[in-house]
């Protein structure tokens, strides 16, 4: 029976594991825990082909507890009754260890099943999943596990367990496999950091490789081929899907256009065009602001333009856009002032408008004194006349301050200028 290469070549220890130093390290907490014996229920969160299924499997074989595996996509209440069924047996003198994978898929009931089991020790619970547990899995079992992230496994990492696996595969068809230049970095720099991605990669040019008996060579060429667009995560439903956008929307913030466009066409080759809109549009007028106003035009207009020509064309006025708003001066000015206008709204700060600002534009407003004694701006020097405009509870508030950039600066020292010649 056909067995996949990176089933097949799975470590058997945690050595043979490869990332995940922060927690598997030499000093790793995780590497600890499993030391030392005593292993708590555990959350185990990040994206495919990174050892989370792997680790599982270590931690049963050296903590010697019968393995039990369940998929939250196909599992029932009936299925965790069933192995619970086997504890305090012969067949679990240790005690069980249930791996969930993908606990995200169980329902709030299905997850509050396993509470009486961990709490009272018939069971330890590993649950894998690739969403944020924070937003997927329900506060009574995040309570009592501790999370652990399996970030994206490097790719100077990933060229291990690939030659590793080449080596392996090779004894199996008594062949050495050879590589052509640039074929192992291909394959661990286009794997998006998933491990069993690229060893997936590396059986199939086994397979389609030139073959003379002794050596299987594998050429650049098909590596080329067999990883196309493999790097690329963007699940539009899934966590990963904003950590995107906030990507995209921080590095134009932060001023760094080389990390906006990256992010831009990496969004852009999963076909979120709206979020793409959406974000440039916000982001130069909360963060360009009136350090450059014009910013905002130009994003408006490339956000009209993507709009009627689309993919793939669509990506030209945007990339324009959104190296106009990252290399743009920047002021949060104008967002600061209408956040701090916000809180006192909803704090219920302010009271009644003053009665010279009322429509008078009706009869009876002059028997009501609406309007009375206001004072038209353009007939005054400047277009300028000191009146109260804010209601007299909170007529000293202020909430613009202006930006230190030079736009900014120049409308401050105008006004200033007006106001002293009252």
């Amino acid at each position: 029976m056909y067995q996949p290469l990176a089933d097949k070549i799975r470590p058997q220890k945690l050595s043979e594991v490869v990332g995940q130093r922060e927690i598997l390290g030499e000093n790793g907490i995780l590497r600890r825990i499993i030391t030392g014996g005593a292993v708590p229920n555990m959350i185990f969160f990040g994206p495919s082909g990174t050892g989370k299924t792997t680790v599982a499997n270590i931690i049963a074989a050296e903590t010697q507890r019968a393995l039990y595996k369940l998929n939250a996509t196909s599992a029932s209440v009936a299925d965790i009754k069933q192995i619970i069924a086997d504890s305090d047996t012969l067949l679990t003198p240790n005690g069980i260890l249930l791996y969930l994978d993908e606990i995200q898929y169980f329902t709030k009931k299905q997850q509050q099943s396993l509470l009486e089991f961990t709490e009272n020790g018939k069971i330890t619970l590993i649950a894998s999943t690739t969403e944020n547990p924070y937003f997927y899995v329900y506060n009574a079992i995040l309570s009592r596990s501790t999370v652990f992230e399996f970030k994206p496994v490097e790719p100077e990492d990933i060229a291990v367990a690939v030659s590793r696996a080449a080596e392996i595969y090779g004894e199996e068809l008594g062949c050495k496999i050879a590589f052509e230049d640039g074929v192992l970095d291909q394959l661990s720099h286009c794997a998006g950091g998933d491990v069993r991605k690229a060893i997936n990669a590396l059986e199939a040019l086994i397979s389609a490789g030139k073959n003379d008996g002794k050596t299987v060579t594998l050429s650049m060429s098909d590596a080329e081929q067999v990883t196309r667009r493999s790097a690329l995560r963007f699940d539009r439903d899934g966590d990963n899907h904003y950590d995107l956008l906030s990507a995209y929307q921080k590095s134009m913030r932060g001023s760094d256009p080389d990390a906006a466009v990256y992010y831009l066409a990496r969004i852009l080759e999963g076909g979120d065009l709206a979020s793409v809109c959406r974000r440039l549009l916000v982001t130069a007028a909360e963060d360009v602001g009136l350090a450059y106003p014009q910013a905002l035009q130009t994003a408006l207009a490339a956000v009209q333009v993507a709009d009627r020509i689309g993919l793939p064309e669509a990506v030209l006025p945007l990339a324009q856009a959104v190296i106009l708003v990252a290399t743009a001066p920047k002021s949060n000015s104008a967002s600061s002032a209408i956040g701090r206008a916000m809180r006192d709204i909803k704090a219920g700060v302010g009271g009644d408008i003053p009665a010279h600002l009322k429509d008078s534009h009706y009869s009876g407003a002059e028997k009501l004194g609406r309007g009375i004694e206001y004072k038209y701006a353009h007939d005054f020097p400047n277009n300028w006349v000191e009146q109260q405009y804010l209601p007299n509870a909170i007529k000293a508030s202020r909430y613009y301050e202006y930006g230190e950039n030079k736009n900014e600066q120049a409308f401050k020292a105008y006004w200033e200028s007006v106001k002293k010649k009252k």
